[in-house]
């Protein structure tokens, strides 16, 4: 089981609380959605569901909904319907496309999620095979920018730049938006249990008490930065 896996399951039930940022950022991405009805959707990293909560919220609508997530626990959070299918995996897997009930799928839709790819030209060929648009939200090596230069650490998730290169490989058409976000506390302590429980630090470097002690008296800052890309990308001409 992979970290990231880990982090999610463990704070499963206490992450609604702790997902701001997610929660803005799925609201958004369904925002962006420029139809109100869809035959079919893949939404990869589907969480606890906050994107199809949205798309509830705007009113779209879909005959079938593949809710794809690493974590069993997460899922049982995620709304249920009859038409919507959940299933465990991780896109990492080479074989996770056999995963799935559909080979094909009108619409992707990945909040939160694909900065986790570990090898992002293979997650990006295998969507682009299965669907012909995605529209996606990111988050970028920027997110904790303060934070990492403070540890002396290396962000573990992609740059905007190599995001917009390796998406413009596999789709004809690909439009992008940056949006950042501030998150403030109350205090050092409380970002820090945050940041454990939120989930978005999955995946990173693990500092040792006595270095993580050390950066929390350095942070300069009361707030954490995060950066997200919008990511709305097809292999079609037109949407009709």
């Amino acid at each position: 089981m992979s970290t990231i896996i880990k982090e999610f399951s463990r704070f499963a039930h206490a992450y609604d609380s702790h997902n701001m940022i997610q929660a803005e950022v799925a609201k958004r991405l369904v925002s962006k959605l420029p139809k109100k009805h869809y035959s079919s959707i893949l939404e990869l990293g589907a969480g606890s569901g906050e994107v199809t909560k949205n798309l509830a919220k705007h009113r779209i609508d879909y005959a079938h909904l593949m809710a794809f997530d690493s974590s069993v626990n997460m899922l049982s959070l995620h709304p249920s319907a009859d038409n919507i299918v959940k299933i465990a995996g991780d896109f990492n897997k080479r074989d996770f496309a056999d995963t799935l009930a559909q080979k094909e799928y009108e619409l992707i839709l990945s909040s939160s999620a694909l900065q986790w790819s570990q090898d992002l030209d293979f997650t990006l060929e295998q969507l682009s095979k299965l669907s012909k648009q995605l529209h996606a939200a990111i988050f970028t090596s920027n997110t904790f920018k303060t934070l990492h230069r403070t540890a002396g650490v290396t962000s573990p998730i992609y740059s905007a730049e190599r995001l917009q290169e390796a998406l413009s490989k596999y789709y004809k058409s690909v439009t992008f938006e940056v949006h950042t976000y501030t998150l403030y506390f109350d205090s050092v302590r409380e970002m820090f249990r945050y940041i454990k429980k939120s989930g978005v630090s999955s995946g990173e470097k693990k500092l040792s008490y006595k270095e993580t002690r050390s950066l929390m008296k350095k942070y300069p800052l009361d707030y954490l930065e995060f950066e997200v890309l919008f990511v709305e990308a097809r292999n079609i001409d037109k949407i009709a």
